[in-house]
């Protein structure tokens, strides 16, 4: 039983609008991983330009806890609760964290230039980049450049520019 307590697994949080990184900083004080993945890009003012993080995901943010430690996230100021699919606490894989920090941190590859044997619908890996061994489902060629990734433990789409080359079907083999 202990073991089972001991263990740690990520968690979706909500958060109050705006407040993702200040309760990411209040769980870290209290010595609980907490993650939120942050792009960053330039705001220009009249007279300077400043460099701002924003969330990747408004109102998410992750936690890795055990069992114990829940009530210690619900305490923490402006955490508004757990994301819960089924009445059930959603436990987000390491793969999914790990993805959010690739794509927060350098993406490149961003081009497609054909279609190859790919159809709406299919699962889909990439097979080489910053994003290498992510699996998602290929929703649309919106104007021949997007490939829609979806995150299965939190329930959210990204989408995100794919060079079609570095793509690769799960479904079938690939039949030349």
């Amino acid at each position: 039983m202990l073991e089972k307590d001991s263990q740690t697994e990520w968690y979706a949080i909500y958060t109050k609008y705006k407040c993702e990184k200040y309760v990411v900083d209040k769980l870290n004080k209290k010595g609980i991983e907490a993650y939120v993945p942050l792009l960053s890009s330039w705001k220009s003012y009249a007279s300077k330009k400043k460099k701002v993080s924003i969330p990747l995901i408004h109102n998410y943010a992750f936690v890795k806890i055990n069992k114990k430690q829940h009530i210690k996230v619900l305490e923490t100021d402006y955490v508004l609760g757990f994301v819960c699919f089924e009445r059930a606490r959603a436990v987000v894989k390491e793969s999914e964290i790990a993805l959010l920090k690739r794509i927060t941190g350098e993406v490149s590859d961003v081009k497609i230039d054909k279609r190859e044997n790919l159809r709406k619908g299919e699962e889909v890996e990439i097979i080489s980049g910053s994003l290498t061994g992510v699996k998602g489902l290929l929703i649309d060629f919106k104007g021949k450049k997007e490939l829609l990734i979806e995150l299965t433990s939190i329930g959210y789409h990204l989408r995100m520019n794919v060079d079609i080359n570095k793509v690769q079907s799960l479904s079938k083999p690939n039949l030349v």
